[in-house]
């Protein structure tokens, strides 16, 4: 009978254990996969992914033309009146202005002073839409619908002239963006590979200048390589070759070397960082689906201030517009290299300063045992 009892006991025992100790190990092989630091930076990519899509979602989902430069050329009994007509618009989606006449307008439409302008015929009732639709498609397709309707409720109608089209192969003006994406995406996943790959070591200052070096080369290459593929192997965009290869060797260095900046301060979260600069920010800002003109507030005013919207249209000026007021976007540019480059450096030194004083603490104690 005691033996019986005894193996019942256990029995018992062993049962009410099983699903303790079971718990337990699952526990414990949760924590050994997944450790603390993990589930911190797996929250951090859930809210970088759903700043993703607020900022794309938010950027593109009602685009809206906000004061949009239009030029009024007309008979100057009526110019004023239409121009006054126009800007009293809900919303304001244009902004006009009057011009002395048509070849006026052409020049400043040629030199984005203007995006478009209306021609005004007093011997017709159909009136001319001069546009470049090189300055963007999606601006364009909203001006023309604003003017359309302004012209239809005065019983005329419009004819839209294109004085800068696009070239062939680039489909609704979208090349230079994709270029400069690609760009962008090269220089920060090179950089990233110098912080990460395996068996690098901590940024010392010497080790900083060798990765610059080595980011100018990388740059030059794909500068290099992003002009041939869209020029001579997809003949999307056709000439400027040395105008273009030194735009994408000064973006390539650029998103690399605010990489490298942010890994310099921040590890491995500096990658982060440079996906929300570049990505998150950078993209839906740039002016490649819709311009600038066409964004809600907050990206509009981010756009040509971040190096996605100053090279998107650095490229595009010049491509079509003889290179047109690119200095204040390669300014910009530039501001991110440089500023990249002296914190990166700043940020070695940081670290050596850090190594020696750690190296100089625990040294004695490492003698004394």
């Amino acid at each position: 009978m005691s033996t019986a009892s005894g193996e019942a006991d256990a029995k018992v025992e062993g049962e009410s254990n099983v699903p303790v100790a079971s718990q337990l190990t699952c526990l414990g092989e949760f924590k050994d996969a997944v450790s603390s630091r993990t589930v911190i930076m797996v929250m951090g990519v859930l809210v970088l992914q759903l700043g993703f899509i607020l900022s794309y979602v938010g950027a593109f989902h009602s685009p809206k033309p906000v004061r949009i430069p239009l030029g009024v050329v007309a008979p100057a009994s009526v110019s004023s009146k239409i121009s006054n007509g126009i800007n009293g618009i809900h919303g304001r989606p244009l902004a006009a202005r009057e011009v002395s006449d048509k070849a006026a307008a052409r020049r400043q439409i040629e030199d984005l002073t203007l995006t478009a302008a209306l021609v005004v015929n007093p011997t017709s009732k159909t009136d001319t839409l001069l546009v470049a639709s090189a300055g963007g498609t999606s601006l364009v397709s909203a001006v023309e619908a604003v003017t359309t309707a302004v012209e239809a409720n005065v019983h005329r109608n419009v004819q839209v002239v294109d004085v800068v089209p696009l070239q062939k192969g680039d489909g609704h003006g979208l090349t230079g963006f994709y270029l400069v994406f690609g760009w962008i995406v090269g220089g920060y996943l090179c950089a990233a590979l110098f912080g990460i790959s395996s068996g690098a070591k901590a940024a010392t200052f010497r080790r900083s200048i060798i990765r610059l070096l080595a980011l100018v080369l990388y740059s030059l290459a794909s500068g290099l390589g992003g002009v041939i593929v869209v020029g001579p192997v997809l003949g999307a965009l056709s000439g400027h070759f040395v105008a273009l290869w030194c735009l994408g060797t000064l973006i390539v260095f650029t998103a690399g070397a605010v990489t490298l900046a942010f890994q310099g301060l921040f590890g491995i979260l500096g990658i982060a960082l440079t996906v929300l600069l570049f990505v998150v920010l950078g993209n839906p800002s740039a002016g490649g689906a819709y311009q600038a003109g066409l964004l809600p507030p907050f990206w509009r005013a981010i756009s040509s201030a971040l190096p996605n919207g100053a090279g998107v249209d650095s490229a595009r000026r010049i491509v079509y517009f003889g290179a047109q007021g690119i200095y204040g976007h390669l300014f910009v540019i530039c501001l991110y290299a440089l500023g990249g480059t002296v914190v990166t450096l700043l940020a070695s030194l940081r670290n050596e300063r850090k190594a020696t004083r750690v190296a100089l603490i625990t040294t004695p104690q490492a003698v004394a045992c």
